[in-house]
């Protein structure tokens, strides 16, 4: 008897040893996506601040990188302008379960980059060239190097596309229309009219006042026009990284470039005439637009930009808005990864 459980335990033991070897390149291989041992910025946890060159000087902007993988980067452009990079915060639910890098970015003048308040640098070409400094600091190419913009990050995606689109692998545009006047029609033609009308009538009485930053104003587009479009969310049930985003826009810039609000381009904004639909047939990179049932976007507009770039997929968010990575969370996600995926193996 004592020899054979002393035979079972060395058989025991030997199956243990070489199982062992199998299973520690698992752990490893898996754990190769947050080993941070090699890299530059983990001191900081993945945070680089990388110095941009503009026609008013150096500048710093604010950028985080998490996880590790050669084949598959994501930038996130956040949008605004303004706006901040932590409403991209819920992809840590999603983007490090499939193994994908991704880089959190703070344009120039956004809250966690410097601010030089300089309101000459707030234009469309200089942003694509702050894009094209941070892609180069980060060391992204069309190996690996996936654009994703949303809303006025979507502009910035479309335009860096058709300058630079043989440094890309992918390019998202997330809750984006091609055309500001088209935008500004759907607005006007579409969405105002699901507006009470004594509501409407009064948004539009004090965009006529040039009231824009009045309590009043802020209040009635935020009350009855944000839930429906922008968060399809109470108020009071809208995600901490969202209400962080909103809390730290630079509203000076926001005011300048968008409007006073995402209910349509008014006044004098910069972009009011921005449109670059007669150019997305020269994007030949693979392209996902994606759009929400019930955005301030045309989801429709977004489908039929699927189709005008050389390569593209449209993603439909049914339940989503103007924020559908929130609103119809699994469906952006699931498709965002998809795609990323079926690019990476060759499927787009």
């Amino acid at each position: 008897m004592k020899n054979l459980i002393l035979s079972l335990f060395i058989i025991g033991l030997l199956i243990s040893c070489n199982q062992k070897p199998s299973e520690n390149a698992q752990k490893v291989k898996s754990n190769d996506y947050l080993d941070y041992s090699e890299k530059d910025d983990k001191l900081s946890g993945g945070v680089k601040m990388i110095p941009v060159q503009t026609p008013a000087g150096e500048f710093n902007v604010w950028t985080k990188r998490v996880g590790n993988n050669p084949k598959m980067k994501v930038l996130l452009l956040h949008g605004g302008p303004g706006a901040t990079h932590e409403y991209f915060e819920c992809a840590d639910s999603y983007l490090p379960n499939a193994e994908i890098e991704y880089y959190y970015y703070d344009q120039l003048e956004s809250f966690y980059s410097d601010k030089p308040s300089d309101s000459s640098l707030w234009s469309v070409d200089r942003f694509v060239d702050e894009v094209e400094q941070v892609r180069k600091a980060l060391g992204l190419n069309k190996d690996n190097f996936y654009l994703l913009g949303h809303s006025w990050g979507g502009i910035l995606g479309i335009e860096y596309a058709l300058k630079y689109q043989d440094n890309l692998k992918g390019l998202i545009i997330s809750n984006m229309m091609s055309s500001i006047p088209d935008y500004i029609k759907y607005a006007d033609e579409v969405l105002g009219p699901q507006l009470d009308s004594e509501v409407l009538a009064e948004i539009k009485q004090l965009e006529a006042d040039n009231e824009f930053t009045s309590e009043r104003y802020a209040e009635l587009t935020f009350t009855h026009f944000y839930p429906e479009h922008v968060l399809r969310m109470p108020l009071e049930e809208w995600p901490d990284p969202v209400n962080r985003a909103f809390a730290n826009i630079n509203g000076d810039m926001y005011i300048t470039m968008q409007g006073p609000s995402e209910f349509g381009v008014v006044g004098d904004a910069k972009l009011k005439n921005w449109d670059r639909s007669e150019d997305l047939s020269k994007i030949t990179v693979p392209t996902l637009t994606i759009g929400g049932a019930y955005d301030t976007m045309d989801p429709k507009h977004k489908e039929w930009m699927a189709n005008e770039v050389q390569n593209g997929r449209y993603l439909h968010c049914p339940e989503g808005s103007h924020f559908a990575m929130y609103d119809d969370q699994e469906t952006y996600f699931n498709g965002l990864i998809k795609f990323i995926k079926d690019v990476d193996s060759g499927n787009m």
